[in-house]
């Protein structure tokens, strides 16, 4: 099965930037949706981006458009999510999630994802 494990969160001022990475390992299918979502103590958990990996479709949050892109590695060994102009809102705990999808299909939602990783902090000061 699909494995994910993040990595390159911190403390960054704002302003800043950052990339967080995803390694994947267990693709099985001939494409997936990949994406991160965020989610602070007491709220809900945010969709930020997400990319069907078999036609490259990407949607981003219209808090973080502009500012944030997700990609992937050519050998599905890694997602990556390149953060910047990062704002103290951004605070959170990211997750990278995926799920076999087909193309033209890029789906947005938590509870879609059937394949999450463990979260990577994230902190932006003032």
């Amino acid at each position: 099965q699909v494995q994910l494990v993040e990595s390159g969160g911190g403390s960054v001022q704002a302003g800043g930037s950052l990339r967080l990475s995803c390694a994947a390992s267990g693709w099985d299918y001939r494409s997936y949706c990949v994406a991160w979502f965020r989610q602070v103590p007491g709220q809900e958990r945010e969709g930020v981006a997400a990319m069907n990996t078999g036609d490259g479709r990407t949607y981003y949050a219209d808090s973080v458009k502009g500012r944030f892109t997700i990609s992937q590695e050519s050998a599905r060994t890694a997602i990556y999510l390149r953060m910047n102009n990062l704002k103290p809102e951004d605070t959170a705990i990211y997750y990278c999630a995926a799920t076999a999808c087909s193309a033209g299909v890029l789906w947005r939602s938590a509870f879609r994802y059937n394949y999450w990783g463990q979260g990577t902090q994230v902190t932006v000061s003032s």
